[in-house]
């Protein structure tokens, strides 16, 4: 399909609403190969409006319908029609109450405009430079904050340079790896961008990621993905858009501990950090950890920040040859070309007695890798390249484990990284403790038996035959087994002799949360310690993790009085 440039972007902080009014016009049929403008006559159409009256035409989103029921694929497009005026005509005012055109949600700029009690001359310290730090650090350098960023492990260069040792089979770095290190998880992860989240900054922040490299399809794919190729172009334009905006970064520092000031019946309040470089006087600490940093949890917990403990997903890796779900999905289509390799999204309602299961993290074209912080444990992930260029495709096959399952395995709220570590040391060791794999073929697993001779996969070590069956839970057994057999009757084949089970999967999100004033976003207990993205417990992939921070650093600019 042809776009020409959906969104202009000469500056993030310019006013998205610039017009009359912004229509949003939603789920637009059209067939592959349409152009943009056939995309603008058929909005124009929907809208009840006359093309002359338009300014300007803005994607939204952009969906594949699969259905191989219809015979025939197409594209699902939400797009904004930026009018001249603000009159509504007869005809607009019936599209409207019927449901397929709205007015636009108001967007938002990382800048914030003159507002009275801002505080702009803060110093403020960010822990962790995943997405969700650097877009709290980006925002409060872009609206005057004095802002230090924070980074145990290595700025991406050194990071890509550190990790080749490991995956020859050299020791585990614990603070510069596959978790930790500029971009956190998710620069291993593959750069997925898809969000539930319908947020006003969400634009503003694809733009900067569009300024920095990444393809401004971004921008409305429903299945936007950067890839990790190209985010290790991206990465370093985001630092030194940081940098120019004022802020200071520092690779390769461990945060120890918070200087915390404070009386009875008082909220705490942080006058400094302690860092293995020295101590650092703030004004107040963005803590944005990432899901795998537990000697943190643990540490913040022994000084008193308050943590619960919460449901998380855990389960296996689960792989194919690409064809085979490009062929489950798209059939024999002659579009399967410009389609690409086919990508799922697949799920299985639990039941009073099974619990759900579903796809997570879905890698077409892509690999599975180690995501390890500690010696001795297996933990798998997956990621892809801007090209989809591998013949396997992984996801995630997980069920949300409640912490109600953690009581064996620890006590308190930080229980649920007990029950991490614990299968997590389990597999590792059913791998031949060298990071080596467990994996077992989906029939097998199904059939509760071994599997025999060669198992093939994209793992960056080699798999070995281990009975997933029996290292998994079994709650977690019974639930991946209902929604096998639920998938392969949505794509043929996936739990046929070509589908294989790579464990373990246990850090799609965090078994923690540090619960934070829902206005304020302040730490429980605190005056100026703000919990955010996956680690806190507050986001759940990239976009809401760099949402969260972008939020969190605007209510902390406005509550800074």
């Amino acid at each position: 399909m042809t776009t020409s440039r959906p969104i202009l972007l000469p500056d993030s902080d310019a006013d998205p609403e610039a017009g009359g009014m912004t229509l949003r016009v939603l789920g637009i049929p059209l067939e592959l190969g349409a152009s943009d403008q056939d995309l603008r006559q058929l909005a124009v159409r929907q809208a009840g409006v006359q093309e002359h009256d338009v300014l300007s035409m803005h994607w939204v989103r952009r969906s594949l319908d699969a259905r191989r029921n219809r015979g025939v694929f197409r594209h699902v497009c939400h797009v904004d029609l930026v009018m001249r005026s603000t009159r509504e005509s007869s005809v607009l005012k019936k599209a409207l109450r019927s449901g397929r055109v709205r007015h636009a949600p108001a967007r938002e700029a990382l800048k914030l405009q003159a507002e009275p009690g801002l505080d702009r001359k803060r110093s403020i310290v960010v822990v962790g430079s995943g997405p969700g730090g650097f877009f709290a650090a980006l925002t409060l350098a872009l609206n005057g904050a004095r802002v230090t960023m924070l980074e145990r492990g290595s700025a991406l260069e050194d990071r890509h340079r550190k990790l080749v040792p490991f995956h020859r089979g050299g020791p585990l770095d614990r603070d510069t790896n596959l978790l930790f290190g500029e971009g956190g998880a998710g620069t291993y992860s593959d750069g997925k961008l898809y969000t539930r989240v319908q947020d006003p900054l969400e634009l503003a922040i694809l733009q900067e990621l569009v300024r920095a490299g990444a393809p401004e399809n971004i921008l409305f794919d429903a299945r936007a993905h950067i890839g990790t190729d190209r985010l290790h172009r991206v990465l370093p334009r985001l630092r030194e858009r940081l940098v120019e905006a004022g802020g200071e970064i520092l690779w390769d520092t461990r945060f120890e501990a918070l200087i915390q000031l404070g009386s009875a019946g008082k909220d705490k309040h942080i006058a400094a950090v302690r860092t293995s470089r020295g101590e650092i006087r703030c004004d107040g600490v963005v803590l944005a950890i990432g899901h795998s940093a537990r000697d943190t949890f643990e540490s913040l917990h022994e000084q008193g920040v308050a943590f619960e403990s919460k449901p998380f997903q855990f389960g296996v890796r689960v792989e194919h040859p690409q064809e085979l779900i490009t062929r489950g999905r798209f059939g024999d289509s002659p579009a399967v070309k410009e389609l690409g390799p086919a990508s799922y999204n697949l799920a299985r309602k639990g039941t009073d007695q099974v619990l759900g299961a579903h796809s997570f993290c879905m890698c077409p074209g892509g690999k599975i890798v180690a995501s390890i912080s500690e010696e001795g444990m297996l933990c798998t992930n997956g990621m892809s390249n801007a090209k989809h260029s591998s013949p396997y495709a992984n996801a995630a096959l997980v069920a949300t484990i409640s912490p109600a399952a953690f009581g064996g395995y620890g006590e308190g709220p930080l229980a649920g990284l007990g029950f991490q570590r614990h299968f997590e040391k389990s597999f590792f060791e059913a791998g031949g403790g060298n990071y080596s794999a467990p994996a077992q073929r989906i029939p097998d697993f199904l059939e509760g038996q071994g599997s025999r001779g060669e198992l093939r996969s994209s793992y960056t070590f080699p798999v070995i035959p281990g009975r997933i069956d029996m290292l998994l839970p079994p709650d977690v057994c019974k639930a991946l087994t209902r929604g096998l057999h639920s998938f392969d009757r949505q794509i043929e084949g996936f739990a046929g002799e070509e589908g294989l089970m790579v464990g373990l999967e246990s850090r799609s999100s965090s078994p923690v949360r540090m619960p934070r004033n829902r206005d304020t976003f302040c730490a429980t207990g605190y005056s100026n310690l703000f919990p955010i993205g996956e680690g806190a417990g507050f986001a759940g992939g990239i976009m809401s993790a760099a949402i969260d921070g972008a939020r969190a650093a605007h209510v902390l600019l406005r509550c800074a009085k």
